[in-house]
């Protein structure tokens, strides 16, 4: 998973000390709720490992702070038993217990309520209990939440601020761990009331499902409303510790007042958290149940869902446009009459941003929008095999789509004899469903490249590597064709799609994980560089720090030709103990005989 900060945090401490104890970087495994409405206040409840005590919150963006208000480290069956004793002496001891005894007792039944001698995961065993105020003006959207501790801070979680109404169920106690043959022993006992919720539209919904739970929501609704039903899960936390499979995998269904199922869904396109966009047919009650595929369930299975008759984006296009010019869209999905659409700000570099609408004060979904510097064109139909090739001419990108199934889209250029082109598609990471599949014919109609999938290894949590890419080199000059198409033979008007074809262009991209890291107890800490290489590029790339803090020391190293990754040492001095500091790393590499310097993005490997 990819979180494309500018900086990169590191914690350091050093203990002068003759005994080196192993320490582990706290893990934020949930937080609970992942999110919460301009301006308001809220408790939050964040499970993991190795972090108790949480001592502060760091949260991206501006117009969100956070407090801690309690820990609770893990503790064992003798300590919950000495809580207990503890307990029964506080409430005997005093009929009417003066504040500063309440307050103990309200903690310790606290501490024993939360209590679980089998985990289902240790790594949710440790809590921590916040809370999170939102000013009416932070801007609307996803953040990062992490935790500091002692010890050092935690990976990123997902959260966000919305502008809806909320709900939040009750935070789930820690899940026991499941008996083979007793399963039935894990499952919680709910009041009636928890089981189903009624909500006024539009609302957000905050939950957890424990193992073998559906929750349900009851709202009326009006003929011909077209009701959005979307669902955050996979979002929020895409890989989670000691599952199988190892993620959260929601399902959506809508019932009318009968308790006929009139919708389902599993996840939306290739994305595996499910909306269900509704007409409404007839005024009245409809109830919207969620929950997990194969009715697994436990603390960190945290969910948010949005319903109600708002803007929701299912498609742009073109995919993207030149960095630097006035940018302009066609937009797909529901309630969208009258909308503003918000590009990238004006003077965004090449990279990748978003498009999003706004209407009446609501902001829709986001969809991933590139920005390159390229000349650019739209595909111009008719373009299949059965009618002349567009013509284009190299360096260009291409913005089309398959318009229907079993359609191809063929294109033609010149090409030199030895000369080196990489042609890629941008569509699967650009949101769109398109599986693409490109083959490319020499002038005398040979077949020299074909390719469906290839995998992209600066795709962050992406995890079906569906666009294609080639690179070749010209057997003989004279015309070329690129043929384009789906997989799967589907189209439509969502299957966009940006084909790049260019002369060879070697290059890299870096990656650093984990984000952060900590020196306790010893002088040095160890991460790992990862690199993406493009079009062929196979050399040596050095790796340097730069403009170090005082105390911290980095000796350059090299990845290797060929190699796709490094291990680097940071040490440290005493003029460092204590410190929170930014740390950038910078890639070198000579290609075509000039140098290029790349930045190495900070990253956490979550699987």
């Amino acid at each position: 998973m990819n979180f494309r900060f500018s900086w990169f945090l590191v914690t350091l401490f050093v203990t002068p000390s003759f005994t080196i104890f192993a320490q582990t970087r706290p893990y934020a495994g949930f937080v609970y709720p992942a999110g919460g409405q301009q301006g308001t206040s809220f408790a939050v409840k964040a499970g993991g490992q190795g972090i108790s005590p949480v001592t502060g919150i760091e949260l991206t963006g501006k117009g969100v702070t956070a407090r801690v208000v309690e820990n609770f480290k893990r503790i064992g069956p003798q300590e919950i038993t000495l809580l207990k004793d503890q307990l029964k002496e506080l409430k005997e001891g005093t009929k009417v217990p003066d504040a500063v005894t309440a307050t103990l007792i309200e903690r310790v039944e606290k501490r024993i309520e939360e209590y679980c001698n089998r985990p289902a995961s240790m790594a949710l065993a440790d809590l921590a209990f916040l809370e999170i105020s939102i000013a009416a003006d932070a801007t609307p959207g996803r953040r990062e939440i992490r935790l500091v501790t002692p010890t050092g801070i935690s990976n990123p979680l997902a959260f966000h601020v919305g502008q809806l109404p909320e709900s939040t169920r009750k935070p789930m106690l820690t899940a026991p761990f499941q008996v083979l043959g007793k399963e039935e022993l894990s499952l919680r006992k709910r009041p009636e009331e928890e089981i189903e919720r009624p909500i006024k539209l539009p609302s957000t919904v905050n939950g957890q499902i424990a193992s073998g739970e559906v929750n349900r929501y009851r709202f009326q609704a009006r003929k011909s409303q077209r009701i959005v039903i979307s669902a955050l899960a996979r979002d929020l936390i895409p890989f989670i510790a000691d599952a199988v499979p190892g993620w959260f995998q929601p399902v959506l269904a809508l019932y009318d007042a009968n308790g006929r199922e009139i919708a389902y869904e599993d996840d939306f396109r290739f994305k595996p958290d499910p909306v269900i966009l509704f007409e409404v047919p007839a005024d009245g009650e409809y109830v919207a149940e969620i929950s997990d595929a194969i009715h697994r369930g436990r603390e960190d299975f945290i969910y948010r869902m949005t319903v109600g008759e708002l803007p929701y984006l299912t498609g742009v296009f073109p995919l993207g446009g030149t960095a630097g010019a006035t940018q302009s869209v066609k937009i797909e999905g529901w309630n969208l009459e009258g909308a503003e659409i918000l590009y990238p700000a004006a003077g965004c570099s090449p990279g990748l941003h978003a498009v999003s609408v706004k209407k009446g004060g609501k902001f829709s979904n986001p969809l991933p929008y590139a920005l390159d510097s390229l000349p650019e064109l739209l595909e111009v139909e008719p373009n299949d095999p059965t009618s002349p090739p567009q013509k284009v001419t190299l360096p260009v990108i291409v913005n089309g789509h398959i318009g229907k199934p079993n359609d191809w889209d063929v294109f033609t250029f010149e090409g030199k004899a030895k000369q080196s082109v990489a042609i890629a598609v941008s569509a699967r990471r650009l949101d769109s469903p398109l599986d693409s599949v490109i083959k490319i014919a020499a002038p005398d109609g040979t077949l020299l490249a074909l390719n469906d999938d290839y995998e992209d290894l600066a795709a962050g949590a992406n995890t079906h590597h569906a666009d294609s890419y080639a690179l070749l080199t010209l057997p003989q000059d004279g015309p070329y064709k690129v043929h384009l198409g789906d997989t799967l033979r589907s189209g439509g008007s969502e299957y966009g799609y940006r084909l790049l074809l260019t002369g060879a262009q070697p290059d890299f991209e870096l990656r650093v994980s984990p984000s952060s890291t900590t020196i306790l107890g010893k002088p040095n800490t160890l991460l790992t560089v990862h690199v993406a290489r493009h079009d062929g590029y196979s050399g040596p790339i050095a790796i340097s720090l730069q403009n170090p803090p005082p105390g911290v020391i980095f000796s350059p190293v090299t990845i290797a030709p060929g190699k796709t990754s490094v291990r680097i040492t940071l040490k440290c001095e005493p003029a460092a103990v204590g410190k929170s500091v930014d740390l950038e790393f910078i890639g070198t590499a000579t290609i075509g005989g000039h140098p290029v310097h790349r930045p190495a993005v900070p990253s956490e490997d979550r699987m």
